[in-house]
Formats: C-alpha cells, structure tokens, sequence
C-alpha cells in the first residue's frame, strides 16, 4: 500500500513539474523565411510557424532559416548547422526580469539583437561547446564546431570568454573578467577565437578562418545590419588586457614589458612556426600603454525609400499627404500608380533583385484606410489582422487583411502574381479586389502596395507598407 502511494505521489510529482515547465515555456518568435532542410523541434520547419523556448532548430546542407523574435531581432541559422532556444522571455516593463539564451551547438549562425535584448544586455547569454558570448547591442556571427568557435561582428560589439573558473556554460550573461576579450565593429578584419580549453579568447586577423568561410555563406537577402558601424554610445573597453593585443595575418602577437625596468614595451614577437596552431597568449599585464583607439568608419546613412506611398487628394475628413506630394515633385520617384484616393511610386533608380527560391513573411509597417458603406459619406478605418506571404520560386505571393469602420469588418484577400520588375499584380483581373505594389529594398526588406475592394453595399481603399 505504502509502495503504491508512493508511486502516485511521484506521478503526481512528475506531472506537476511537467506542467509547470510548460507554463513557463513562451513563444521566443516565428520563422520568417525557410529554404532547403530545416527542421525545428524535430518537425519540419513550416514559413511563419511559432518557435518556442527549449525547440532544436537544425539545417541540412542546403537550408537557411531566419527567426523574427519576440522583441524585432532575428536569429539566422546557415546550413549543415544546429541551435537551440534555451530561454527567451522579454519584460519591457522590468527589463531586469528579462532572461535570453541561445547555444549553437555546430555551424554557423547571426544573432541580431531585438529592443529588449538591448535594454538588458547583462541578461543576455549565447554559448557555444567552448565559449559564453554576450553583447554591447550588437549583430554578430558565430561559427562553432565542439573544439573551435570564432567570432565576428558586424554591428556594435561582443564579450567572449572560454569556459573556466566562473564561467559556465549553465551561467546567464557575459561572463566578464580578466580573462574575457571584446570585440567591436570598428575593428575591421578582426575575429575572437576560443579553442577547448583555453580560457582567453584569440584576437586573431585571418580571413581564411572567419565564420563566413566556414561552408556556409550568408544569402543575398539575410536582414540588413549596419555594416562597419559601432554603436558611438556604447562603451567601448579600450583596457590593454581585453583589446589592446597587435595583431598580424594569422599570427598571435604579444607584448612584454621590459625586464630592464623602466615600463617599456619590448618589440612585438611574432610565432612564426609553420602550420602551427595559434599558441594560447597570456593576457599582458595590466601596466601599459593604452592603445590608441581604433579610428571607425563612417556610419552609412539610409538613402530614400525605395517605395513610398500617400493620399493624393482629401477624403474621409483627411487632407492630402503633402509630404509625399513633395517627394514626388522631387523627381527622383517614378511609375506612380493610383488606386481610390491613394497613389504609390519607387525610385527610378532602383533595381530589382530577388532570391530564386524560398519564401518570406513581411510585418505590415503602416498602413492607411478609408471605407465608405453605399450611401454614406466615406469614413477613416483601421486595418487589422494583416499578413503578407511572399514565395520567391514562383514569384507569388498572397495577403490578406481586416479594414474595420462604421461598424463593419470588411475581409480583404488577395493572390497574385511578383512580376521581374517586383511588382505586385492580380492573378486575374475578374475580381472586385484591386491591389497595386512593389517588392523594394536591397535584400527585398520592404514591400507596399495600394488595394481597393468593392462590393454592392461598400467599397474600402486604403495603403499599406511592410518590413521583414
């Protein structure tokens, strides 16, 4: 008897714990873009599906997938690679209780921080078999397999550490301290390497070794980060024992004081054994010279929309967009299209290019509606429930949104066609759904389009704008 209570008492345990791991257990983003093998939480990885805290995400030789998280980052995943969403809980009320966990356990992968990653940067942990990485608000990318990680960085800055001592990989955060190294933007060329077992990170520059010649380059259309650019605000640690080593091709470069006294820095000595691997370097000590501070190139600077859109005329109690008109005065905008009391254009100088194959989800931007029952005057309305499926293979693409007003909910679907030249067109022209529109941006980061639908009792017109 007391046997059996004993195992109820376990089940009931077990159960317990079971439902409390999946309380606690959140929604860390969804899956923006998928091509090849992907797989997450051993199911095949389905465009705009939810991925949850504790899911395996894994790509074969030919897969990428690209996560939108909660807070607006994304976690890129290259091929022949496998991750994991140990934690991801975002509280932008107490940015303290704000707890983000990522481990890539092989290949290659990018970590673009999202706002409340950077709002609680000391929360912020990404492991690898041999190293703790954490950020300064950063875009990062990692290569690892279990003896080897490198790491390069392409906006703001990271703190790495092997695991030792203090630094585990069970810990939660950088792991900060004499043994740690940084890396910024503005160290072009410059990657930290961590080897199994050693505690100090290598600032090395080998070109050959950085992640992105590891196998598994980044697409055309990975998400735009700011290229070369270190965030000016942050604080960048200029302390010899984390970022002041020289450095030369493939070579580790250390500097000694002087045993003669006197404070001295000896000529840099340089390992020049052939096809050796880069010797483990003990950190200088502390009393030196500070190196100069790496002079940064310029911030590159967002030229104009490519696609831009507004009322060309007042309806609804609301004027004409002005702004928009002056833009298009400006000469730089061309193929302006009108649909109801709305007109779109691009840039004449842009130049379509999109990927052969995949498919992505845009996140409406903003948007613009009006909706006018027979009869009535037209009223301002609202667009709600909106979503945008792009499908690159073949050139298709499917939205559908809400316009709410005058107490109706008007549904809006649409499928049609991407034309060469990026524009959105109908599938046929026997509809009473109209929509005009483009696909625009370097890496086809934005759309926008014009749609109009009428029916016996109301028409509805109205613009929209999205990002990915």
């Amino acid at each position: 008897m007391r046997n059996q209570f004993h195992t109820m008492l376990a089940a009931m345990l077990l159960g317990l714990g079971m439902l409390a791991s999946a309380a606690h257990a959140g929604e860390a983003g969804k899956l923006v873009f998928v091509t090849g093998q992907v797989s997450v939480a051993a199911r095949p990885a389905v465009l705009d599906a939810a991925v949850q805290e504790g899911d395996e995400l894994t790509t074969g030789a030919d897969g990428y997938v690209y996560v939108k998280t909660v807070d607006q980052g994304f976690l890129v995943l290259r091929p022949n690679s496998k991750a994991r969403i140990v934690a991801y809980h975002i509280d932008t009320q107490n940015p303290a209780n704000t707890r983000v966990k990522l481990e890539l356990l092989s290949g290659v992968a990018r970590s673009i921080s999202g706002v409340g990653v950077k709002q609680a940067r000391q929360n912020f942990r990404f492991n690898t078999p041999v190293a703790a990485i954490g950020v300064r608000g950063t875009d990062f990318v990692v290569y690892t397999d279990q003896q080897t990680s490198r790491v390069t960085v392409i906006s703001g800055g990271v703190v790495v550490s092997g695991f030792a001592g203090g630094c585990g990989p069970e810990g939660g955060g950088p792991c900060e301290g004499g043994a740690s190294r940084e890396l910024f933007a503005g160290q072009a060329g410059l990657m930290l390497q961590v080897q199994r077992g050693q505690t100090s990170p290598q600032l090395l520059r080998s070109p050959v070794m950085s992640p992105a010649d590891q196998g598994a380059p980044a697409r055309p259309d990975e998400p735009v980060g700011k290229v070369g650019a270190s965030n000016p605000g942050t604080d960048v640690n200029l302390d010899a024992q984390k970022s002041g080593n020289a450095l030369t091709s493939g070579k580790q470069i250390t500097q000694t004081t002087n045993p003669g006294g006197g404070g001295a820095l000896v000529p840099p000595q340089v390992d020049q054994k052939p096809d050796a691997d880069p010797p483990v370097v003990t950190p200088p000590p502390v009393v030196v010279v500070p190196p100069t501070p790496p002079v940064l190139p310029p911030v590159t600077v967002r030229g104009p929309e490519e696609v831009i859109w507004g009322r060309y005329q007042a309806i609804a109690g609301g004027p004409a967009d002005a702004e928009v008109q002056a833009k298009l005065g400006g000469g730089t905008y061309a193929a302006q299209e009108f649909l109801g009391a709305y007109q779109i254009a691009r840039l004449k100088t842009t130049a379509y290019v999109a990927p052969r194959e995949g498919t992505a989800s845009f996140v409406l931007a903003g948007s613009d509606a009006v909706l006018q029952r027979t009869g009535r005057d037209a009223v301002q309305a609202a667009v709600e429930d909106a979503h945008l499926d792009v499908d690159f293979g073949t050139r298709t693409f499917k939205t559908g949104l809400t316009v709410v007003g005058d107490e109706l909910r008007v549904p809006v679907n649409i499928n049609g066609n991407i034309t060469k030249a990026g524009e959105l067109v109908n599938t046929t022209l026997l509809t009473d759904s109209k929509i005009k529109g483009y696909l625009g941006g370097a890496n086809v980061e934005e759309a926008a389009y014009l749609f109009q639908v009428k029916s016996s009792t109301v028409t509805v017109n109205g613009a929209t704008k999205w990002s990915r």
